[in-house]
């Protein structure tokens, strides 16, 4: 595998818009001929999807949390240019050190940083925030500046001067626009296949940028990453189906390909349209929404059947939506009880909402998925009941015990949540 060209989109703090500017890069540099590919920090099953529809190519996901040094260099590995967006602050990561931050990635990986800042409500000011940035780690090379939602001409010209003693070169100014902001729920954006004004807004986007950034001179500040060997990975099974659609949308593209590069075959179906469990090793139900498709998986009965029969003889996984959906029932917010595949004894609410948020190191004996793992959790739901065996002993980002997560029953197990990365491989 080659060591790419790559580059870091980053911000001083989330909401300054890199998201929108690394969409607008990666589709105006794909319009230009540029072989282009994103890749996003963190654990994100929403953004990566957009990436891919901006630029045609799969969305690498890049934890530098939970991922090893070994599997996130060979991950960046590959031909073209490589934009990875940053997740949060530069610097912000999990408790109580800041491990998994978007700089982390920028030191083992060795590429520049470009600063997404919000200029909105500054000017001068601009300058120290820049400085220190650049000044606060000499391992994290800030390369750039992009301004945003800058007001006007003199607002900018105001901003560039600021900037001139940094000698950090100012690649554009995007203009305050309104109408360009995506759709969301709870976990995030609409999800990029929900979107039918998708392509017509990365359009847009790449208009502006192309327009107000120097695409040449962002693209001259590329670096190449490590040069690395092939991270071998291990899959459950050696045929996975996978449940595949709207409501179980949460499967990294690169979790596919690690597992058929190790020889497993990967087999999709979809439950929203009532396909049947493929035969398999192990049946997979990511996460989702399956809260908001509760009343189509519930009168789903050629698949619920079939995943009933299969728990026979069959080892079956659920992750966050997909657990929910093994379960006794899942009432939705508007308080409406919908009956599941009922393998587990659990149920499940949306009516009242609850966020849980953090990295987990999980320990399971049982399942098709013994062992130990590093992990996220991102949800909403509620547990009215969960009644049986749990499935993994927790602990969080800082070491501290949680009470356990998940369940297993026979061959059937899930949690809520997301496995990334094992850490007990040899």
């Amino acid at each position: 595998m080659s060591p790419p060209r790559g580059l870091i989109i980053a911000a001083p703090a989330s909401g300054s818009g890199k998201t929108t500017v690394t969409l607008g890069l990666l589709r105006a540099l794909s319009r230009a001929g540029i072989d282009v590919r994103g890749a996003k920090s963190g654990p994100d099953y929403i953004d990566p999807a957009y990436h891919a529809a901006a630029c045609g190519r799969p969305c690498l996901n890049l934890d530098a949390w939970a991922m090893t040094p070994d599997l996130l260099c060979a991950r960046a590995s590959g031909d073209g240019l490589l934009l990875i967006e940053g997740a949060m602050g530069l610097f912000d990561g999990a408790p109580p050190d800041g491990r998994g931050a978007t700089a982390d990635l920028a030191r083992l990986l060795g590429y520049p940083v470009v600063l997404v800042v919000d200029a909105a409500r500054m000017a001068q000011s601009i300058a120290p925030l820049v400085a220190g940035f650049a000044a606060c780690d000499p391992d994290v090379r800030i390369a750039g500046v992009i301004l945003n939602r800058v007001g006007s001409d003199r607002h900018a010209r105001m901003l560039r001067r600021a900037l001139a003693p940094s000698g950090l070169p100012v690649l554009g100014c995007l203009p305050r626009t309104d109408g360009i902001a995506r759709p969301s729920r709870h976990l995030g954006l609409v999800q990029a296949q929900e979107d039918p004004a998708l392509d017509a807004f990365l359009d847009r986007v790449a208009d502006t940028v192309a327009t107000c950034i120097d695409l040449g001179a962002l693209r001259d500040l590329a670096t190449c990453g490590p040069d690395v060997t092939p991270a071998r990975t291990t899959p459950p099974a050696q045929r996975i189906a996978v449940a595949q659609d709207a409501a179980f949308s949460f499967f990294y593209p690169h979790q596919r390909a690690d597992w058929q590069a190790a020889g497993a075959e990967v087999i999709a179906f979809s439950p929203l349209a009532d396909d049947p469990v493929p035969q398999a090793d192990l049946i997979y139900l990511p996460g989702g929404y399956p809260e908001l498709f509760a009343a189509q998986l519930s009168s789903a009965n050629r698949f619920l059947s079939s995943l009933r029969n299969a728990a026979q003889n069959t080892d079956i996984y659920g992750e966050c939506g997909g657990f929910m959906a093994l379960g006794q029932a899942v009432t939705d917010a508007d308080g409406v009880i919908h009956p599941m595949a009922g393998l587990l004894d659990l149920h499940t609410s949306f009516a009242q909402r609850k966020l849980h948020l953090g990295y987990r190191h999980l320990h399971a004996e049982h399942g098709p998925m013994a062992g130990r793992w590093a992990g996220h959790e991102f949800h909403y739901a509620t547990t009215l009941h969960a009644r049986g065996q749990p499935l993994f002993a927790a602990h969080d980002a800082e070491g501290t015990a949680l009470p356990d997560m998940g369940l297993v029953a026979g061959r059937v197990a899930g949690s809520f949540a997301h496995l990334i990365d094992r850490t007990d491989a040899p």
